[in-house]
């Protein structure tokens, strides 16, 4: 299913894109069965609980359960999961954040989604003359806790140069306001550059930081101005809401602001996502993802489309 003129217009003008009806009824079926395969293969016994949060300092990742899922299946849970005292409070399947970073690599099911010519067919479409596919994963915006996810580009996580990253985001399950569809700010991929990315904290030894792309070195300390338009982004006026059925495809470039509401209803709201760079664009070490986790540098080893 290539994309037609106006998609690729609507694309280049916004920075976002909705392919309605893009996955099949038995496909999405079958993922979202998936998802609950996966959920009953979690052994509480050594999963060392690790939970994802999106704080905006970047401090809140950087285990080693996190590193080294680039190319394998791990489970992180959601905050609002656990009690007070660090106890289980929900079921695993209402509990998980997401699960990932390495699906397409390990699961039949999403490596199908995600390695397929008409991928590869869009990318070309888009630009791309080396499409690299790497972190892939369940969202799992669990009903009643699943959390919100700030005002952010995803080239600031993937950082390429010069920048190529592109995110494929398929809706499993009806995505609405009240179960924190994505919302986007339209043209914002034209309008605001990236001056910062997440990186390891290399003096720590563990952890994440954010840092200033011009000079790595710096620790990311917004001027008055930056400042400004940070907060200018959580404007909830400037976006635009993806209300979306399942099955919906929606294709986000690296550079636009985008952003989810919590979860306050009573449904949850499934995704599958995963996002390329492209092999012609430079990938270093200072990207926390690495494939394999323990031997950076570059996307060499990532997933050729």
């Amino acid at each position: 299913m290539p994309l037609t003129e106006e998609q690729i217009r609507q694309f280049d003008e916004e920075g976002c894109v909705v392919l309605k009806n893009y996955l099949d009824s038995k496909t999405v079926k079958e993922l979202n069965h998936e998802i609950d395969v996966l959920y009953s293969e979690i052994d509480l016994s050594t999963h060392p609980m690790t939970k994802f949060t999106t704080e905006a300092n970047g401090e809140h990742v950087g285990d080693d359960y996190f590193f080294n899922s680039s190319n394998r299946i791990h489970f992180f849970f959601e905050p609002d999961s656990f009690d007070s005292d660090g106890k289980l409070i929900k079921p695993v399947e209402k509990a998980i954040n997401k699960i990932g970073h390495g699906l397409h690599f390990l699961n039949e099911k999403f490596r199908n989604v995600t390695v397929n010519e008409d991928i590869s067919q869009i990318c070309r479409q888009l630009g791309y003359k080396d499409a690299r596919a790497l972190q892939s994963m369940v969202i799992s915006k669990q009903p009643e806790i699943g959390g919100e996810v700030p005002p952010h580009a995803d080239s600031e996580f993937l950082y390429t140069d010069p920048i190529s990253c592109m995110g494929f985001w398929f809706a499993l399950q009806d995505c609405t306001v009240d179960n924190g569809c994505l919302g986007y700010i339209p043209g914002s991929h034209k309008k605001y550059t990236v001056k910062k990315r997440l990186v390891r904290d290399l003096k720590k030894g563990q952890g994440t930081k954010f840092v200033r792309i011009s000079d790595p070195d710096k620790v990311w300390e917004p001027s008055q101005e930056e400042d400004d338009e940070e907060k200018m982004f959580k404007d909830p006026t400037l976006y635009k809401l993806a209300e979306i059925p399942a099955g919906s495809l929606v294709l986000i470039h690296g550079k636009v602001i985008h952003k989810s509401e919590r979860n306050t209803s009573k449904k949850s709201r499934n995704a599958y996502t995963f996002h390329i760079v492209d092999g012609a664009a430079k990938y270093d070490s200072l990207n926390w993802l690495q494939v394999p986790p323990d031997r950076p540098s570059g996307s060499e080893n990532s997933t050729k489309l």
